[in-house]
């Protein structure tokens, strides 16, 4: 063991240890409270010091409900990152090949030191810099050893060494990437109430509320004391002196109130981000395929409102129930007694069924909307296309009618608003006062209890006006979470987690195909006789798949074998299934019945991340998109991102064999050149090319091909062929006989 690890020797974990370490350490950060006893890392992986272990890791923490985020950081910023604390998992690699990588636990941090969770179960401190120069030892090497030659021979005093050779090194490292370790995290769509909890949001949520209604007695004990100094007969200057006391105490209240507000939306409007967006990206292909451009914007836009009118309406809202709660029991104490508090009652009911007209109207009219926002972004899309082949006597049909019926659901949803707006605090003030005018003509009632009744009238009102004020936004909100729902709930998916036992296999040598395909394919293999030794790298069998329950089967007792190192051409009609298939082989769809099993494993044990990571395709064109994004996002965005240099290098080296050297060179940014609708436009066959290159750089074990050579001219097609036979071990080509 090298020095600087055996100065370590009581913090780390070995690597045969790695499944304690991510229970312990998940479970002393309180981010789970199971206690599901993980297995260890099988031994063929605890040498592994790549991608592999990460994903073992990673899948550990999956099983009990965490994500592990791997963390890359620079040279010069290792050190920041490790204060910024855990829970994480440091890898702290060995001097040389031979030595085993070891794991840290890293609970928390402050400035100086860190908190590592030991192997005997205790936590001990440690210098952030000890922990830095221990982790990147490995990338200094001999440039450490030089540097502390130099400073001694500069006779640099001994307690300046430290931070001169920091220095240096930094202004010689600093843009070197060290692969520090992972991130242990709940994942965006975990249970809100842990997710609330792990980030202390339910501490402004009760300051909020609990300083509100601090701010709520106050005011009513300021008009206690005016109310006394008045009824007195005479107005003292204590009197007057308590009342401004109190004004006063209620300004840091108020402050205090907005700065809670302040901070949970802040708070909760990220954590509301990151579900959406991992709902996004949990949603299936089938889930999505049939809604248009203007669909997925009006889901944009819906989620920016869902998020403001919550963290605005919904506040809103609740304080008027604090208001309102004060203003029933102040008025069942004041002049009107009952009366005063059943008529706030009826008045509120009232307030109820407007606000349920509102809501009907609001969701007929954001319908129109949706439907004239989406109209409008498909024409946008499609204008090209509209100008060439519609005739131009039809490009306004049915115009007039839209926008007729969208002005009168507007007319309509206003007048109901304005309703609200005004009728509800104001018609209660009258409502009211006139109470208290009955109770003053019938009886005698004490001039305190009048003054009490007008104040509980008032504070009425004032919650009445905040409760149609939020409740219209909450409305708006309940609309547009028709939209924004189903992203939110697909973040709660349950990710597909491997056996922690599987080990996955290398990669064997090239041997030959036993094919078998439906009627309507035809699959030539391009290769020998099998070994009988050799394991298939997937079988499918009687596979049985249709789009639904009671339709016609796309696929019927459809078998195929593929082993490692065959060229496969798949042929048939449009319509015969061929996609579809692909989509199968994929994980892209579940076939209805048959087996289908990858490297011998079906997708239960390998789970749906392994599987798709193992076989890629590159879909047809219309399936597949240029982002908005640079050439090297799009080229890399399945592989890792950020790139490290040697992926941008291989990306370089692809595109130049398919014949994209040229386009390189003619974009000014090169690989940072932004692509897409607003950047660099690309040609049917770049685009081909690029999709090609991205399913290449994947390095999958099975690279599927569907008609993506279709729009190449014969030079291009000879070089994206001869690319994909040099770069993919196993290829299956799907194309038109």
């Amino acid at each position: 063991m090298p020095a600087k690890q055996a100065s370590l020797a009581r913090y780390i974990w070995p690597a045969n240890h790695l499944g304690e370490l991510v229970e312990y350490l998940a479970r002393r950060a309180r981010l789970t409270p199971q206690s599901t006893r993980l297995p260890q890392p099988p031994e063929s992986l605890l040498a592994s010091d790549g991608p592999v272990i990460g994903q073992w890791i990673d899948n550990a923490a999956g099983s009990i409900g965490l994500e592990a985020e791997p963390v890359s950081v620079l040279f010069g910023e290792l050190e920041q990152f490790l204060r910024s604390g855990g829970p994480a998992i440091l890898r702290l690699k060995g001097q040389t090949e031979a030595d085993q990588t070891a794991y840290i636990g890293l609970l928390s941090s402050d400035a100086k030191k860190v908190h590592l969770f030991c192997p005997d179960l205790r936590i001990r401190r440690l210098r952030v810099e000890h922990l830095s120069a221990a982790i990147s030892n490995p990338l200094e090497g001999q440039l450490g050893e030089q540097i502390d030659q130099l400073l001694v021979d500069a006779q640099v005093p001994e307690e300046r060494r430290g931070r001169s050779r920091l220095a240096i090194l930094r202004d010689q490292l600093g843009p070197q990437r060290i692969e520090a370790g992972w991130l242990l995290r709940l994942p965006p769509g975990a249970n809100l109430t842990s997710q609330f909890q792990i980030n202390g949001l339910y501490k402004p949520v009760f300051i909020m509320i609990g300083m509100y209604f601090v701010q709520q007695l106050l005011s009513i004990a300021s008009w206690i004391v005016i109310g006394r100094g008045i009824f007195q007969g005479h107005f003292e200057t204590s009197w007057l002196f308590a009342w401004a006391l109190l004004l006063f105490f209620t300004i840091p209240v108020m402050v205090i109130v907005n700065d809670a507000q302040s901070e949970l939306s802040m708070s909760a409007g990220a954590l509301f981000k990151q579900r959406l967006l991992q709902g996004t990206l949990k949603l299936e292909p089938e889930e999505i395929r049939h809604q248009g451009m203007g669909q997925f914007l009006g889901r944009v836009m819906e989620s920016e409102a869902v998020e403001m009118l919550a963290l605005s309406g919904g506040f809103t809202s609740l304080l008027s129930f604090i208001e309102l709660g004060l203003a029933f029991i102040i008025l069942a104490r004041g002049a009107s007694g009952a009366i005063g508090a059943w008529s706030l009652a009826f008045w509120f009911a009232l307030t109820l069924f407007l606000l349920w007209r509102y809501w009907a109207a609001s969701r007929e009219w954001t319908t129109a909307y949706r439907d004239m926002t989406n109209d409008l972004a498909e024409d946008m899309v499609g204008h090209r296309t509209r100008l060439i082949q519609e005739d131009p006597r039809h490009w306004h049909d049915g115009e007039d009618q839209t926008l007729e019926r969208y002005l009168r659901l507007s007319e309509s949803l206003d007048r109901i608003g304005l309703q609200l707006s005004s009728t509800i605090s104001r018609g209660w003030i009258i409502v009211g006062l006139s109470g208290l005018a009955f109770t003053f003509v019938v009886g005698n009632p004490a001039p305190s209890a009048l003054a009490i009744g007008l104040g509980g009238v008032l504070l009425a009102g004032q919650g009445l006006g905040k409760l149609a004020g939020g409740a219209q936004s909450l409305t708006s909100l309940l609309i547009a979470w028709q939209q924004v729902g189903p992203l939110f709930r697909a973040s709660r998916r349950k990710r597909e987690i491997p056996d922690l036992s599987f080990v996955p296999p290398t990669r064997a040598a090239a041997s030959e195909s036993i094919n078998v395909g439906e009627p309507a394919i035809q699959v030539n293999p391009t290769s020998g006789a099998p070994a009988e030794h050799d394991a298939a790298l997937l079988m499918a069998r009687d596979l049985v798949f249709r789009y639904r329950p009671q339709g016609r089967p796309v696929l019927q007792d459809c078998s195929l074998l593929i082993y490692p190192g065959d060229r496969i051409l798949l042929e048939g009609p449009s319509g015969g299934g061929k996609s579809t298939l692909a989509a199968v082989l994929t994980g892209l769809r579940v076939p209805e019945s048959g087996s289908l099993l990858l490297w011998g494993f079906d997708r239960k044990i390998l789970g749906l991340e392994e599987w798709r990571r193992r076989v890629v395709m590159a879909p047809q064109f219309q399936e597949n998109y240029v982002f908005s994004e640079t050439l090297a996002f799009n080229l890399l965005m399945g592989r890792r991102w950020p790139p490290l240099p040697e992926d941008l290098q291989e990306a370089e080296a692809i595109c130049i064999e398919l014949g994209l050297g040229d386009l390189i060179q003619r974009m000014p940014s090169g690989f940072q050149q932004t692509l897409g609708e607003s950047g660099w436009q690309l040609s049917h066959g770049e685009r081909s090319r690029l999709f090609i290159a991205r399913t290449l750089l994947q390095h999958s074990d099975l690279v599927i091909l569907d008609e993506s050579f279709g729009a190449l001219d014969p030079e291009n097609l000879a070089r994206a062929m001869q690319c994909v036979l040099s770069r993919a071990e196993t290829v299956l080509v799907i194309a038109h006989p």
